[in-house]
């Protein structure tokens, strides 16, 4: 008698808390790793790239990850063109290692750059351009010297000078894969936003371009355990469901507490759910909350969700037991070796032991973020 073929099982579920301590683990934020283990350099592969639109954040964010992270470490990267900043997913701007402004760039053109760029086709402003010759032209504007956007603009203006100028130096930024050039970008520096090629800048020509199916499995070892949506959310592509389906036979399957299908590596990292978070300083535009479709993982009240964000930027936040609980500011004063304040402010009363942790930990920031300042003050507001 033939046997009767068995029940498929259920994937296990994953509440919020389980999800959290997955994520921060991946995210280097349970413990951060010593330097010994993990270096500037891996740990933004690792991480597959800092948020960078503005200069601090990539510097604040390994500071948070890093034991014993020197900023001077990362600028020195920048320095030496072992890292770049470039537009990368949902056609923002990111600091990547070399390997990966080369490799991640043409993957991701249809998730941001592409969509961008129709976006002010279809506005009018670039009516009658050659777009392949737009992008001809740009390049050799910068690779013969790296240019600003206005510098950008004028000289593509003098060749379509019935177009609108701002869409064709945006169009040239998304039709090219550009870096920003130092010194913009190294810590304690600064400089205008110039703007050349990542070959060119690099020095060496862009190799076989990421595929899709080993972006999803290092998207889910940085962000993991996470759905088709989540991915789709970070990367800004869509369509993506046939490459989850193709590792489907070597990923773990899981369902969140809403009953989501999340995709997971077999070995990678799940703590325990009581496993402890220690408090940590977060830069504005971290991916830790940009990545998932659902962020409840990360923002547990979810009515703190429009509290760190002004307009349209985002505010640095830190984390209490692992969730989103306030947001900080630093003030460096006027003095270029007088002290420094971190004030933070969360968005409800902490206990007392959670505020002493939180304190430590911004004097732990800022000795890294201020070394050699004559003195650190941390305040904790009232909320």
């Amino acid at each position: 008698m033939p046997a009767t073929p068995s029940a498929p099982s259920t994937p296990p579920v994953l509440g919020d808390r389980a999800l959290n301590r997955a994520t921060l683990a991946r995210q280097l934020l349970l413990r951060r790793a010593p330097r010994a283990e993990v270096s500037a350099e891996s740990a933004v592969s690792r991480l597959v790239g800092l948020q960078a639109q503005n200069v601090k954040p990539p510097y604040h964010a390994l500071a948070a990850r890093l034991d014993g992270f020197d900023p001077t470490e990362l600028s020195e990267l920048m320095a030496g063109r072992r890292v770049a900043r470039m537009v990368t997913m949902r056609s923002t701007l990111h600091t990547h290692t070399a390997d990966d402004c080369l490799a991640l760039r043409p993957l991701l053109q249809s998730g941001g750059p592409d969509r961008e760029l129709r976006a002010f086709r279809g506005r009018g402003g670039l009516d009658g351009v050659d777009l392949d010759r737009l992008a001809a032209t740009a390049r050799e504007l910068v690779e013969a010297e790296p240019r600003t956007m206005a510098e950008l603009r004028a000289a593509l203006l003098a060749e379509w000078p019935a177009a609108d100028p701002a869409s064709l130096a945006v169009a040239a930024r998304c039709l090219l894969p550009l870096v920003q050039v130092t010194p913009r970008g190294l810590w304690g520096r600064g400089g205008q936003v110039r703007l050349t090629t990542a070959e060119h800048w690099l020095g060496r020509p862009p190799g076989p371009p990421a595929g899709l199916d080993d972006v999803v499995r290092r998207y889910l070892a940085a962000f993991g355990p996470a759905s088709v949506k989540d991915f789709q959310t970070w990367s800004g592509l869509t369509r993506t469901r046939d490459a989850f389906e193709r590792l489907r036979p070597g990923l773990a399957v899981f369902r969140s507490a809403y009953g989501v299908e999340l995709f997971d590596l077999p070995d990678a990292p799940r703590p325990g759910e009581d496993t402890p978070a220690p408090p940590r300083f977060l830069p504005e535009f971290d991916n830790l909350l940009l990545s998932h479709a659902d962020r409840r993982r990360v923002v547990g009240d979810t009515r703190y969700a429009g509290l760190v964000w002004k307009g349209n930027q985002s505010l640095p936040v830190f984390l209490v037991d692992g969730f989103l609980a306030g947001i900080w500011r630093l003030d460096e004063g006027t003095e270029p070796d007088g002290p420094v304040t971190l004030t933070a402010r969360p968005f409800a009363e902490l206990p007392p032991q959670r505020a002493k942790a939180l304190a430590e930990e911004a004097e732990r920031t800022l000795a890294v973020l201020a070394p050699g300042r004559s003195g650190y003050r941390v305040g904790i507001e009232t909320p």
